[in-house]
């Protein structure tokens, strides 16, 4: 941005740019509202714009094509004038201080029609004089009968000849998502033009820009003009691993970020790439984040673990860095249950072999080895979100429920706590896993404990693969003393779909193999899929992290009319102080003060007053014992 002193005229397009369409398409839908061949005529009326829009229509063709299928009136043109406020750009609306302040300086040069416009730039102080466009001619009773052919911006070329007699002073910064905006660069008249995509991104258009605008956020930002948010949006980059459900997709686009996804996980030289410059990384269970990944992402905000557990990550090392992890420790729950009660239910009658049989031509109609599920009792290790759960659907089906848990759990119904692992694994008909993957449960199942299982007892492991032993597993299988076993996680599994599946356990009696399908459902992904989104978001935007799996939780209320300090530090004594004293020393008005620890970082989220010295923020950073620092407005 050059010194204040130099003027700088802003040439801001209204179709596609100030608002979100283009009011003269919306004004022909209008006009059609009662008539047969509406769809035909609007489809044919868009594709006469969208041709002009790049450049492969002259502009005044488009326009007399246009305006002579047009059969609209005043009454239509006051419909749509009442249409469009709804319609400005989210980034125009969200920087009104910008309009407000440099009112002056903007010129809205449209070919569309002037009618359209004035009543919605009026509410963004651009004076009705620094507003050109066309105008519609009417008959008598009010009908739109052509528009005024003298006027320099229906002719082609038109914006070009329009500001050549302008003769504007200073620079020109031209906004646009047009060919025609790309013009005044082209003929030497605008300094700079600034493709906007917020809306449409015409390819041919942007691929002519100085630069590429998804925002006016953005345009503020790379010109040093002020802004009514922090950072630009469109600069946040999202990676999406692991075929991610498209809603957390949606989420984010909608945001106003980047995305970038992949079917299935990387590997870490991949990895290690891709990670530089991202600022929002989403996985599930088979990506792999350690520390050497982690200090590679220099501009990494926030892990969301889409799925319940997060032994894939390092917690530690995202939290040393000011790296906020989220997962979903509800989204899935049911899915993993009722899995969990159907392959129950199918182990205890038999049922997969009977199938394998049937389907080799043999009727084998026996009762023998099958079993109801009522009655039976079922040991539950790993009480959490997912066992109690599972405790509540399976006592309600008739089993007597036991569990274990090395925290303290309320028992829920008639289930009863078992005080060792020992008493569950020998009283249980049924044992199934709920249990977390953190490194310490590795071989949590082995050949000792399934040598105190009772004999045809039925197994599940829908946690994680390596806390069953497989060798002991498999053994015990082919011994007959594990009558039926379901198995959904492995120590080793595929990387994606493409991937070939090798294990002992395949083709092994009344065996259940699923490719860690446990919250593979429609609805728990969906769920997955709006919960950690709005989480990460929600702590991008305003420094939440209640539901944080790293990070001291704090819930903050909504800041207004203030800026917000977020300082992350090692959770030293007297940085809180510190903090203080750099603002005291600025002379600035704390509005809201807020602060959470953990046993290893601190965070302080600090909202004071709009005005201050920008020297403060260099200060608070250069804290000794600081390990990040984002300002928020």
């Amino acid at each position: 941005m050059k010194n204040s002193s130099d003027k700088i005229n802003f040439i801001i397009d209204f179709d596609s740019t100030f608002i979100r369409l283009e009011a003269l398409d919306e004004l022909f839908k209008i006009s059609l509202k009662n008539n047969p061949d509406r769809e035909e005529l609007i489809e044919r009326f868009e594709e006469i714009t969208k041709k002009s829009m790049e450049g492969k229509l002259s502009f005044s063709e488009s326009l007399s094509k246009r305006v002579e299928l047009l059969t609209a009136n005043r009454s239509h043109i006051e419909t749509l004038a009442t249409k469009l406020s709804s319609k400005v750009s989210d980034s125009v609306k969200r920087n009104k201080a910008f309009f407000k302040k440099f009112g002056e300086n903007i010129y809205i040069i449209s070919g569309g029609f002037a009618e359209l416009i004035y009543p919605i730039i009026s509410k963004y102080n651009i004076p009705e004089k620094n507003v050109y466009a066309n105008t519609f001619l009417y008959d008598s009773k009010g009908n739109i009968t052509g528009f005024d052919k003298t006027n320099l911006l229906s002719q082609n070329s038109g914006k070009i000849k329009l500001l050549k007699k302008l003769g504007l002073k200073g620079d020109l910064y031209v906004i646009g998502d047009g060919y025609s905006d790309y013009e005044l660069k082209k003929a030497g008249i605008a300094h700079k033009f600034f493709a906007f995509t917020e809306n449409i991104d015409r390819e041919i258009v942007s691929a002519k820009a100085d630069h590429i605008t998804p925002s006016m956020d953005e345009f503020l930002f790379v010109n040093k003009l002020p802004m009514s948010i922090s950072y630009p949006k469109n600069r946040i980059k999202v990676l999406l691993l692991e075929n991610i459900h498209s809603d957390a997709i949606d989420i984010f686009k909608k945001e106003g970020y980047q995305i970038e996804t992949a079917a299935k996980s990387l590997n870490k030289k991949e990895l290690l790439e891709k990670i530089k410059d991202v600022s929002i990384l989403g996985i599930r269970s088979k990506t792999h984040i350690d520390e050497e990944i982690i200090q590679n992402a220099s501009r990494l905000i926030s892990i969301g673990a889409f799925c319940i557990g997060t032994n894939q990550i390092d917690l530690s090392s995202a939290l040393s860095k000011g790296i906020a992890v989220f997962n979903a420790p509800f989204s899935n729950t049911r899915s993993v249950v009722e899995l969990a009660l159907a392959e129950i239910i199918i182990l205890m009658r038999n049922i997969i072999d009977k199938s394998n049989s049937l389907h080799k031509g043999i009727w084998d109609k026996s009762a023998k080895g099958s079993f109801e599920i009522r009655g039976k009792k079922i040991g539950i290790i790993g009480y959490g979100k997912i066992g109690s759960q599972l405790s509540v659907l399976a006592e309600s089906l008739g089993m007597e429920v036991m569990y274990y848990d090395v925290i303290d759990k309320l028992a829920l119904g008639n289930a009863k706590k078992c005080n060792t692992l020992s008493e569950l694994l020998k009283k249980s008909d049924v044992i199934t896993l709920h249990v977390d993957g953190n490194k310490n449960n590795s071989g949590f199942i082995g050949e000792k404990e399934f040598r105190q299982m009772k004999n045809g007892v039925i197994f599940l492991n829908l946690s994680r693969g390596h806390v069953v032993d497989l060798d002991s597993l498999v053994k015990n299988i082919k011994s007959g003393k594990i009558g039926g076993a379901s198995i959904d996680v492995y120590p080793e599994e595929p990387s994606g779909n493409d991937e070939k599946f090798i294990s002992e356990l395949q083709g092994l009696p009344n065996v259940i193999l699923t490719p860690h399908i446990g919250g593979s459902t429609e609805e728990a992904q969906k769920n997955i899929a709006n919960f950690v989104p709005e989480k990460i978001i929600d702590f991008i935007n305003s420094g939440n992290t209640f539901y944080s799996v790293n990070f001291p939780e704090i819930q903050l209320p909504q800041f207004q009319n203030a800026h917000r300090l977020i300082h992350i530090h090692e959770n030293m004594p007297g940085i809180l102080a510190s903090i203080n004293n750099v603002l005291a020393a600025h002379n600035i008005n704390i509005i809201g003060q807020y602060l959470k620890t953990n046993e290893h970082v601190g965070y302080v989220i600090t909202d004071i007053s709009k005005k201050y010295d920008p020297q403060v923020i260099n200060d608070l950073k250069k804290i000794k014992h600081t390990i990040k620092f984002r300002i928020l407005y």
